[in-house]
């Protein structure tokens, strides 16, 4: 319960205690009028304060939950040095191996000349032999690393990652975007047409940011079995390690509804309901049974309907006159 709640209850108890309920109407400025249902004068509702607003239709698309974390890139920066230098290393052993073609060339041309011996010819194309022979291990070498990039990163981050190009890798490395693996649940995937979703760390919907799809992961979170996909994200809210909650699309048809703002809601015994200003002076209480989390409230697709008043501020006050209001008095 609000502070401004607090103090409209306290108001209309101190005024209620004082007034006759005969010959003073202020006195019927707040009753029940049967189960979830009350009635509140005008006057009432401008001094506590009850705000009200129109519910309009929307377009909602149904959401599930997936979790994640922030991956640490250093072994993927790791591979990429690895295949930088080892082409780094192909490059000098090429460059080797060209002059050993062209000194065999010149040691052929002079042996049959005569003017050079076959032993300095056989030296040289043994030489020949090794520069071609680090060529070709510097071939391995770099396919051996773009092979291992791909099993553990997919085909999209292994050509960033060991791409010349150093700006792909660039955001990464400076922070301005982060690399999430998220993990969908095991009866779940991730939908064809979708290229984005939203994540937070603190799991809260609304205040959730988007993040764009690079591909799907190679390999599976063992611990919950679910298929993985890489996203990256801004990176001014979430840090490397964070664990991550994320809101996916589901492969349906939008449906429609109304949005209830988080002000509205009032909990009960464990159960969320609203008040819907049913006339001038009269609200009726609504159980809402399923909603979906959105960043603008709730989304509700059955009980309340586009065009009604929803209570948006003072909702935990008619809830708390209302149950007054069931109490009977002592006269009685």
């Amino acid at each position: 319960m609000n502070v401004l709640s607090i103090a409209c209850i306290f108001v209309l108890s101190i005024t209620l205690s004082f007034a006759d309920d005969d010959d003073n109407p202020v006195a019927k400025r707040a009753s029940p009028i049967g189960q979830g249902t009350i009635f509140l004068s005008e006057q009432v509702q401008a001094l506590s304060g009850l705000q009200t607003i129109t519910l309009t239709a929307v377009s909602h698309h149904a959401e599930f939950t997936a979790y994640g974390r922030a991956v640490n890139l250093q072994p993927l920066i790791a591979l990429r040095h690895r295949y930088l230098q080892a082409l780094t290393e192909r490059g000098g052993a090429a460059a080797r191996f060209k002059q050993a073609e062209q000194n065999i060339q010149r040691q052929q041309n002079l042996y049959r000349d005569g003017a050079t011996s076959k032993r300095n010819l056989q030296v040289q194309q043994a030489q020949w032999q090794t520069e071609k022979a680090l060529v070709d291990v510097g071939g391995v070498q770099s396919k051996a690393i773009v092979d291992e990039t791909r099993l553990n990163w997919g085909n999209k981050l292994t050509e960033q990652a060991l791409s010349k190009d150093s700006d792909k890798m660039s955001d990464f490395l400076s922070g301005k975007q982060i690399l999430l693996q998220i993990t969908v649940p095991v009866n779940k995937r991730l939908p064809r047409d979708i290229q984005s979703i939203y994540v937070e760390a603190s799991g809260n919907r609304s205040a959730a940011s988007k993040a764009e799809l690079i591909s799907a992961a190679p390999q599976i979170d063992t611990s919950t079995q679910g298929e993985s996909y890489f996203f990256q994200t801004d990176g001014g809210h979430i840090r490397t390690g964070m664990r991550v909650a994320a809101w996916i699309p589901e492969q349906v048809d939008n449906q429609s509804g109304v949005i209830i703002p988080k002000s509205a809601i009032i909990w009960h015994l464990d159960q969320a309901f609203v008040y819907i200003k049913t006339a001038a002076e009269q609200f009726s209480r609504r159980m809402i049974r399923q909603y979906s989390a959105t960043a603008d409230g709730y989304f509700v697709g059955n009980g309340i309907k586009a065009g009604e008043q929803l209570v948006v501020t003072g909702g935990q006050m008619l809830l708390s006159e209302e149950f007054r209001g069931q109490i009977p008095d002592e006269d009685d």
